[in-house]
C-alpha cells in the first residue's frame, strides 16, 4: 500500500490521517465470523486534514460534515474490507469535491411553444370527440 489515497489529481489523503479500527463483522459465516475481526471502520477528520485547500475543505465539510465514517464488512478478509472502505471514502470525497456547473436559464423556442400548443389542441379535440353529443346536434 502506498502512503496516500488518490482522490483527484490535486487531492491526496495521507493514510496516516485515517483512523482505522477493526471488529467482528457478525452475520453468517460460522466460527470465522465470530472469532476474526474483519469488519473495518474508517474515520477521517476533514477539518484537520492537510490534503485540501481551504475552498475544497469548506466544500467537503458542507456536503459531508467535518468527520467522515465508512465501514466495510462485505468480505471475509480484513485486508479486502480495508481496501473497500478506502475505495468508498475516496468515492465520497470525489463526489463532494465535484463542482456542479451552474444552470444557465433558457427560454423555450418558438417552435417548441408552437408544438406544445398544437399537441394541446389535438388532445382537446380528442376529448371533445368523446363527449356525448348535445341536443342541438341531433
Amino acid at each position: 500500500m502506498s502512503d496516500d489515497l488518490v482522490v483527484t489529481r490535486s487531492v491526496r489523503v495521507p493514510r496516516r490521517e485515517l483512523q482505522v479500527s477493526f471488529s467482528a463483522s457478525g452475520g453468517p459465516g460460522g466460527q470465522h465470523a465470530n472469532r476474526n475481526a474483519t469488519r473495518v471502520d474508517l474515520r477521517f477528520d476533514v477539518a484537520s486534514s492537510s490534503a485540501f485547500t481551504p475552498g475544497q475543505r469548506d466544500r467537503v465539510i458542507a456536503k459531508l460534515g467535518s468527520e467522515i465514517r465508512v465501514s466495510a464488512d462485505d468480505e471475509r478478509s480484513q485486508l479486502r474490507n480495508r481496501e473497500l472502505a478506502e475505495e468508498r471514502l475516496v468515492d465520497r470525497l470525489r463526489d463532494a469535491l465535484r463542482v456542479e456547473r451552474r444552470r444557465r436559464p433558457t427560454k423555450p423556442t418558438a417552435g417548441s411553444k408552437r408544438r406544445r400548443l398544437q399537441a394541446k389542441q389535438r388532445r382537446s379535440e380528442t376529448k371533445r370527440q368523446r363527449r356525448r353529443p348535445a341536443r342541438d346536434d341531433w
